[in-house]
């Protein structure tokens, strides 16, 4: 995927080229400079409370690097575990950017709204 111009200087500067993507447990992947994957990382247990957690910052993530024109190639397996297919969106949430399949997305905004309604998951 390529990463949006306005993006990309402000994501260079955070993470002097060296990122991180994570399989979010929320259906989407999550990328960020690899400093604030290690932050998160280190303050983790060898609790049994944390395994899923660690599962996915630890066993699902990658180090892709951002190409001169700001590409970033996603991991199929973190492609896949994220159902995304082909049209994403990419989303800035603080320190880091969340990238949703656009379907996907939609599902969970619905879901989100419904639960916040008082209507359960659906």
């Amino acid at each position: 995927m390529t990463i949006p111009t306005r993006y990309r200087e402000a994501l260079n500067a955070q993470s002097n080229g060296a990122l991180a993507l994570v399989e979010s447990d929320d259906g989407c992947l999550l990328l960020m400079a690899q400093r604030l994957w290690d932050e998160k990382v280190a303050t983790f247990s060898s609790d049994e409370d944390d395994t899923e957690r660690r599962r996915f910052w630890l066993g699902l993530s990658d180090t892709p690097e951002m190409d001169n024109q700001g590409r970033v190639l996603l991991n199929p397996v973190l492609r896949d575990g994220a159902h995304i297919q082909r049209d994403v969106i990419l989303l800035g949430v603080g320190a880091h950017f969340e990238i949703w399949d656009s379907a996907t997305l939609g599902s969970h905004k619905q879901a989100v709204r419904q639960r916040k309604r008082g209507g359960g998951a659906t």
